[in-house]
């Protein structure tokens, strides 16, 4: 918080201790992203992550979600930058429009 760090994003494989360790040392928002892996392919990373125990919260997302895991993080900070929350919803209507605007 003292250098302005408002959520952390932890990328790990394997056990994924990562994601745990910070959370467990700290009590900003952490966000995990579970790495594909070759031998469960990240099964075994995302299983790590959603299963913290109680009071020591990772917010997970997708194998290999860090795209996700950044728009967490801005929607936290937007909570309270006006700014960043007007940039958010305009790239979300932009996403909608592509989507919209595609041919099937």
């Amino acid at each position: 918080r003292e250098r302005g760090v408002g959520a952390v994003i932890a990328g790990a494989g394997g056990a994924a201790h990562l994601a745990g360790m910070a959370a467990a040392m700290t009590t900003l928002p952490v966000i995990g992203v579970p790495v594909r892996s070759k031998a469960l392919s990240g099964l075994d990373s995302l299983l790590s992550m959603v299963q913290m125990p109680s009071g020591i919260p990772v917010a997970t997302v997708a194998i290999d979600g860090a795209k996700n895991a950044a728009l967490i993080a801005v929607s936290i900070f937007a909570l309270t930058d006006a700014d960043l929350a007007d940039k958010l919803e305009a790239f979300r209507r932009a996403q909608a429009e592509k989507v919209l605007a595609s041919q099937i």
